[in-house]
């Protein structure tokens, strides 16, 4: 039987929305979501489905612009190796086991769900970052710190210096990411 979650977020300017639906069942977890949002002055809508195995590994993922015909669909094995659509290897996304799409704050439940860090405990990651709405693939160091677990952690950038402690409630979603998202629901 699976446990279904539904989230809403709000961008910090009040400028886009998102609605999530998250399924959690016994072999797999999946998410999916519509993201209306803006980026530089100019506005747009992605729609996305991450498909995780029961661990929290992202085992696909697929996104595509609202009303245009751009889309990425990306398959992970769990161990950091990618393939693209047409099964293609991407090893330019080699050591990855998450991803994180830069028009959402649910992407940053991906890790902490997956890694179960204790209060202190922190780790490196390196997931597929996704830049919308461009969708462009890279990766991007990031560190998580769990301040409190299922509460608060710290997300920081290993290549710059941005660092904010987010707010999440009991299954990881983010409540208050602050300057980027807040909860409505």
């Amino acid at each position: 039987m699976s446990k279904q979650v539904v989230a809403r977020w709000q961008d910090w300017d009040a400028r886009g929305i998102e609605h999530l639906v998250l399924r959690e069942g016994p072999r797999e977890i999946v998410a999916e979501s519509v993201v209306v949002g803006s980026a530089n002055d100019s506005f747009f809508a992605i729609r996305y489905r991450i498909r995780c195995d029961k661990s929290w590994r992202v085992r696909s993922a697929e996104l595509a612009m609202v009303g245009e015909s751009r889309k990425i669909e990306i398959a992970g094995d769990g161990k950091g190796n990618w393939t693209d659509a047409m099964g293609k290897p991407m090893p330019k996304l080699a050591g990855a086991i998450d991803i994180d799409l830069s028009a959402t704050p649910f992407t940053n439940t991906l890790p902490i769900r997956r890694l179960k860090l204790r209060t202190g405990q922190s780790a490196e990651i390196v997931p597929v970052y996704i830049l919308a709405p461009a969708l462009t693939l890279a990766t991007d160091p990031q560190r998580y710190t769990c301040l409190e677990p299922r509460k608060r952690y710290r997300y920081e950038s290993l290549d710059s210096d941005f660092t904010r402690d987010i707010e999440v409630d009991s299954h990881a979603l983010v409540v208050t990411y602050p300057g980027l998202f807040k909860r409505l629901r």
